[in-house]
């Protein structure tokens, strides 16, 4: 059995546990007055009239929207979390994470959060990133509504990956092709996220920018090959490289929540181009996929009320993508499969190859519906679980996607702080692997 931590998501979890154990309330606020009643319902608001699809707009009580500095907002709206971790890869290692969630005092219209890590062998990250929603409404009564499909969001990282795995190209590759490197990453990249014609609507645009710079070496996996040695040709044209990418992102999208729907669908398409690279080719990354989400009658719990801002409710999920890539990329930039996104019974990156196309269905429940105090002050939002089957392969071509395909199954322990905030455990099986992973938010 492997257990990983995807790199992208480590910081995230660790601003997580900590949120897992901070107040929903400060100080001697009574939740009671402040929009949160005891058990931890949250009493339906007033949408402004002139506002389409309330269901998209989430509300934000006034027990949660304190003002103050960060010192003085501590365990209310920011956070400062140490991260102690322990590999046989890359030694012992620790840093840290300061989230704040309310930034600059804005009411929840900012977000802003910083992590640094460094292990005895070398391994670290340090990333900052910045986000603004755009349509962010103060309710006359108290709280605020914010569209969460708009916003504007910077960020900035600095990796070294000590441990990253290759097996080659293609769908049949056996484990014993797993080699081992490591990746040095600095990116910057700026997107920005909206909805036309009106605040909420279906259609969703999101621009983007990316510069990155990578720098490859040996691997630190023990009892592994090396892919500067075993895949030398792949490894050269990744080393010292250069991309600057142009994403543009579409899609049409009826869900009640793109954090945690429990209705609707999506479809869309997207377009990453790697405009320049350091040896003077373009390459790019086009994409199309699709969601559904069916609510279902509640399993182990009532499933709330009609004047319940957010109540529990469980789902059955549907979602699918086709990649597929053009021109000249590096190895590490092209469709993958396998981790804490895609086919979670294998290792992180175990397939790659020129296109791919993953499927997943997902049965979601919840078995504690409103949660549970810890003490007076400290609340979790909501606990349940989920099951999952998924299936999925590459290939140098989409005419041959579907001559090998791999499945996975497994079950997901998931708990909600709140609507936007899902962390969960998956323990996915494969007919190869065992895995846990641990990530924010859902795959799909």
């Amino acid at each position: 059995m492997t257990l990983f931590l995807a790199h992208h998501d480590s910081s995230t979890i660790a601003t997580i546990l900590i949120l897992a154990l901070a107040p929903a309330t400060a100080g001697q606020i009574n939740p009671t007055t402040q929009g949160i009643d005891e058990n931890g319902r949250i009493p339906k608001v007033e949408i402004p009239m002139e506002l389409e699809h309330p269901e998209r707009w989430r509300y934000f009580p006034e027990g949660r929207l304190i003002e103050g500095n960060m010192f003085e907002r501590f365990l209310v709206s920011s956070f400062f979390a140490p991260i102690i971790f322990r590999d046989a890869d890359v030694g012992t290692g620790g840093g840290i994470t300061i989230t704040d969630i309310d930034f600059r005092n804005q009411r929840r219209q900012e977000f802003a959060n910083f992590v640094m890590t460094y292990s005895s062998e070398g391994q670290q990250t340090i990333s900052a990133n910045w986000r603004r929603w755009t349509n962010h409404i103060e309710l006359p009564d108290g709280g605020v509504v914010q569209d969460e499909r708009s916003f504007m969001h910077n960020h900035a990282s600095y990796q070294k990956a000590l441990t990253k795995r290759y097996f080659g190209l293609g769908i049949v590759t056996p484990r014993g092709a797993e080699s081992s490197y490591t990746r040095e990453r600095t990116a910057l990249s700026y997107h920005y996220q909206f909805t036309e014609p009106n605040p909420a609507d279906e259609l969703i645009f999101d621009f983007g920018i990316q510069f990155e710079h990578n720098n490859l070496s040996s691997g630190m996996v023990s009892n592994k090959p090396d892919t500067r040695t075993l895949y030398a040709g792949d490894f050269a044209a990744g080393d010292d490289h250069d991309m600057l990418w142009l994403n543009l992102n579409i899609r049409y999208d009826t869900r009640d929540s793109l954090h945690n729907p429990y209705q609707g669908w999506y479809l869309g398409a997207s377009a990453s181009t790697a405009a320049l690279q350091t040896n003077g080719e373009v390459g790019a990354i086009f994409s199309a996929f699709g969601s559904k989400v069916f609510t279902l009658p509640p399993l182990l719990h009532d499933g709330g009320d009609d004047q319940e801002a957010h109540p529990p409710t469980d789902g059955l999920a549907f979602g699918a993508f086709v990649q597929a890539s053009s021109g000249e990329l590096p190895f590490y930039s092209l469709p993958t499969l396998g981790g804490s996104q895609t086919l979670r019974g294998f290792i992180t990156n175990r397939f790659t190859d020129r296109t791919a196309w993953h499927a997943s269905a997902e049965y979601r429940m919840w078995f504690i519906p409103r949660g549970f105090s810890l003490t007076r002050r400290i609340r979790i939002e909501r606990v349940g679980a989920a099951f999952f089957f998924e299936a999925g392969s590459v290939a140098p071509k989409t005419a041959g996607l579907f001559d090998h395909v791999e499945c996975s199954y497994g079950t997901s322990l998931r708990i909600s702080l709140e609507r936007t905030a899902l962390f969960r455990v998956d323990f996915g099986i494969s007919d190869e692997d065992t895995n846990v992973s641990i990530a924010y938010g859902l795959t799909f």
